[in-house]
């Protein structure tokens, strides 16, 4: 059974594309890369979530131009909901 985590952070990369953005994802006690979270996704360690305008959203894999990344259940084709979370300090 996977453990599920609330993404609550994230720490963006000086890049402008969205599918490339997200360098890793926080929460309370872990900090995972984009690479480890999608992994840990797609291995049945871990399922993530997050809640943002009093909404809650999974957290799944997307792939866009053959490249992985982490995006909501709730946006199209780019991880906005990710994107609009506090930086983890």
């Amino acid at each position: 059974m996977p453990t599920r985590l609330e993404i609550t952070c994230i720490v963006k990369t000086d890049r402008y594309n969205p599918h490339e953005r997200i360098q890793s994802v926080g929460g309370s006690g872990f900090r995972y890369s984009q690479s480890d979270a999608i992994a840990r996704i797609e291995n049945g360690t871990n399922t993530f979530w997050t809640r943002g305008g009093g909404k809650t959203a999974d957290v799944i894999v997307a792939s866009h131009n053959g490249r992985k990344y982490l995006k909501t259940t709730n946006d199209g084709v780019q991880p906005d909901n990710l994107l609009a979370l506090a930086s983890c300090a």
